[in-house]
């Protein structure tokens, strides 16, 4: 499943400022919170075009949307508006961070991590930069640096929203998921029902841990609530059709993966499209699918801005081409080691052969202590593959144990894995 990679980072006077802008009349009602941002922020702009601030908040409500919508021309665009901004005023502080957002959603985090470093020497005690230390560190795999920068936004403002959907993000992360859980929780109980997108992402998340964590009747729940909110969330049309797969109702996730991938056009969408297609035994069109993913992702390959580990799984599953998944795994690799990327490494390295090292590779993603049934799963394989059944077998009944996606494979793995030992 697609994880929630960019928290937020948005404070309440966007909000705050396009409720003002409400009241006097100026932007439409018909408009969602941050659509009316937006119209708000154009507006400031029109009236006084000279200032700085306007352009800064234009921005921040672009990022927004794009955060809402998966749609990365938003990022493009906040772009344009931060270098007005600094055109205006070079130094403003406030620009320098949204440009680290856009950095941060253009999934650019090596160079995310270097602006935020430097923003936080400038201004050591602000907030909200710790948070962009945070988001960066996570998805790179720095995981304890990460740790430290989220103690600090909690450190400078305690329970501030911000930091409590970061530190529920780690310490899912750190396999703690009902203590991530009561920090989302508390989070969306501190946000404003009118932060419609902000409630849908905190909902989704809160669905996301309930699945991992085999609760799928109150994930589904969540799911819904989200969409309530936000008809269109990629990630909640994403995680309901995880909850429509468990529940083997491929159908209807076909149509959320279909109306999901027609909102946002990325690569990834389309590979869990072509995956589903395949458990609804709609071959011809999977296999369509899956070429046009492969089209796409290669496309985008050389990016930061990837879906290079859909590829690996690509090649290493479904193309059967060993030797590309391995390439494509080591180019990741090479530039960030979170936990989902050393799956993918490591996955890509077992069907090739090198088990050994596969195993390495592994162990380090589940010692940071994320609880994943797929990456136990792959953990239990890799085992079997070496010939430790003890192992394997740990490794599988954990999977299994969860009740989410791959459990089910890794309990076909175990059966196999169990025979012999009854025979003996």
């Amino acid at each position: 499943m697609k994880r929630i990679l960019l928290l937020l980072c948005i404070t309440m006077t966007l909000a705050t400022f396009a409720a003002a802008q409400t009241a006097t009349g100026e932007v439409s009602t018909d408009l969602s919170p941050v659509e009316q941002s937006i119209a708000a922020a154009r507006k400031a702009i029109g009236d006084k075009p000279t200032e700085y601030a306007g352009y800064n908040l234009l921005a921040t409500a672009l990022v927004r949307r794009g955060q809402d919508t998966s749609d990365v021309s938003f990022y493009a665009q906040a772009e344009d508006a931060v270098k007005k901004s600094l055109e205006i005023a070079p130094n403003n502080f406030d620009a320098a961070k949204i440009r680290v957002s856009i950095l941060l959603g253009e999934h650019e985090y090596p160079a995310a991590l270097e602006a935020a470093k430097t923003l936080n020497k400038r201004v050591p005690d602000d907030v909200m930069v710790y948070g962009l230390l945070t988001d960066a560190d996570v998805e790179l795999g720095n995981y304890k640096d990460a740790e430290d920068s989220a103690q600090w936004m909690l450190n400078l403002r305690p329970g501030n929203l911000p930091a409590l959907t970061r530190a529920a993000r780690l310490r899912e992360l750190f396999g703690d998921a009902e203590g991530a859980y009561e920090l989302m929780e508390l989070a969306y109980q501190s946000t404003s029902p009118t932060e419609t997108g902000e409630r849908a992402s905190i909902l989704t998340q809160m669905g996301h841990l309930r699945l991992a964590s085999g609760s799928t009747d109150a994930a589904e729940k969540l799911f819904q609530q989200a969409l309530a909110a936000l008809p269109s969330n990629p990630s909640a049309l994403g995680n309901l059709a995880q909850v429509r797969i468990t529940q083997k109702r491929y159908a209807e996730a076909v149509v959320l993966l279909q109306q999901r991938y027609q909102g946002a056009t990325h690569a990834e969408y389309l590979y869990d499209l072509a995956e589903t297609l395949q458990l609804a035994g709609r071959d011809a069109e999977a296999r369509k699918a899956f070429a046009d993913f492969e089209a796409k992702s290669l496309a985008e390959s050389s990016r930061k801005d990837n879906s290079n580990r859909k590829l690996v799984f690509y090649y290493a599953d479904h193309a059967h081409r060993p030797a590309r998944a391995l390439e494509v795994a080591k180019q990741e690799y090479a530039w960030r080691h979170d936990v989902y990327t050393l799956d993918a490494y490591a996955w890509a390295l077992h069907v090739n052969g090198q088990d050994a090292e596969a195993c390495k590779q592994i162990e380090a993603a589940l010692a940071v202590g994320i609880r994943d049934s797929t990456i136990f799963a792959h953990a239990g394989e890799i085992a079997l593959k070496l010939g430790d059944r003890a192992a394997a077998q740990n490794y599988l009944q954990e999977a299994v144990s969860l009740h989410a996606i791959g459990s089910e494979h890794a309990q076909f793995v175990l059966a196999r894995v169990s025979v012999p030992s009854a025979k003996r």
